[in-house]
């Protein structure tokens, strides 16, 4: 058995499900969550009554009852997904940011480490905790600079890239310290399906349908390099499987395109997919103040887990962003659901004065 932090979030509800849809795959899977607004329950609602699969509601900072829950499933890894995620939010509250992420690791470790020392020894040896991060904890690239690898040394620039930066710390002293089995990755930008639509992406697909502005910060030339959530799971398949305790694996789709590019992208898509008789949906970009301490690029270097995991991406942009607006499309009422009262309160607080 395997067990999920985070489950219910974009990445995490991914994860188990390629899991579990995996031709003969028979271990099961905890899905542990604290449901804030982005984790979504409905993501699993197509394996929530598959008999490998489990939900337990629990915050990670509850550091006894996740000892307790580990004593009693009995787990072989942990992969931990749960985290605060959307920069702009964590300008606005950083406060969450440093709980979830920094405190939330810290007494996950904590809980994780203990049931660990429990374990018989051959248990001990195969077991592995693989905490899924982002590039953002390297800072910003510039035009020329090479991409991030896994030596690069961090340079956060935003609270919520410091507090995973903190989280990468705390995971790698638990294994130079203690002598844990952990394993970071740190990926670029994902999108597919199920993403919350406060970030880029869904965030266009949604409003383009709706005949809404295009919000692009600045100028729309800072670059991302761009991966398919289900090549990211892929990836993390890999290090579960093979990855090397105490090392960390950068994980990149190799596309590195500007965000208006992305926008522009997303739009001659749905002209195709979704003609507007009112014309094409890039006429509805509109470009909004910068957010505070834009990071202008992120690239990476993505050679080791290649050599080491023989692991590459599967989807090209083109294939994964056509993958991904026919999915949001044939799921409208996923999305409308979502869309709640506090989401819009926060598109308010976020756009409304740009």
């Amino acid at each position: 058995m395997i067990l999920i932090t985070g489950g219910a979030g974009f990445i995490g509800s991914n994860f188990i499900i390629d899991w579990l849809g995996a031709p003969g795959q028979d271990e099961a899977l905890v899905n542990v969550d604290r449901l804030t607004y982005a984790g979504n329950l409905e993501n699993l609602a197509g394996v929530e009554h598959d008999s490998r699969y489990r939900f337990v509601r629990l915050d990670i900072c509850e550091r006894d009852r996740i000892l307790e829950l580990l004593r009693a499933q009995r787990p072989r890894a942990i992969v931990h997904f749960a985290a605060e995620s959307h920069v702009d939010r964590s300008i606005l509250g950083p406060g969450e940011f440093v709980r979830t992420n920094i405190e939330g690791t810290f007494s996950l470790l904590q809980a994780a480490h203990g049931y660990w020392g429990e374990l018989d020894a051959p248990s001990r040896a195969t077991f592995r905790f693989v905490h899924v991060s982002t590039d953002e904890v390297y800072g910003s690239l510039g035009p020329t600079d090479a991409p991030f690898r896994e030596a690069s040394a961090y340079q956060p620039n935003s609270p919520y890239s410091a507090s995973k930066a903190a989280s990468d710390h705390l995971v790698r002293a638990w294994h130079h310290t203690y002598g844990f089995p952990a394993i970071t990755t740190n990926c670029s930008n994902n999108y597919g399906p199920y993403q919350f639509p406060e970030k880029l992406i869904p965030l266009v697909i949604a409003n383009a349908i709706a005949g809404k502005p295009l919000p692009v910060y600045g100028d729309g030339t800072n670059v991302r390099d761009w991966l398919y959530v289900g090549d990211h799971c892929a990836a993390l398949r890999s290090v579960l499987r093979s990855g090397r305790p105490g090392q960390t694996y950068n994980i990149g789709g190799g596309v590195e395109m500007a965000n208006i590019d992305v926008v522009r992208a997303v739009c001659r898509l749905l002209d195709e997919l979704r003609p507007d008789p009112a014309g094409p949906h890039e006429r509805l970009v509109s470009y909004v103040t910068d957010r505070p301490g834009h990071d202008w690029r992120y690239a990476i270097d993505a050679r080791k887990i290649a050599g080491e995991l023989r692991w590459t991406p599967a989807e090209s942009f083109a294939s994964g962003i056509a993958r991904t607006a026919r999915w949001y499309l044939e799921h409208q009422s996923w999305v409308e659901r979502v869309l709640s009262g506090a989401y819009k309160d926060w598109i308010a607080t976020n756009y409304g004065g740009r």
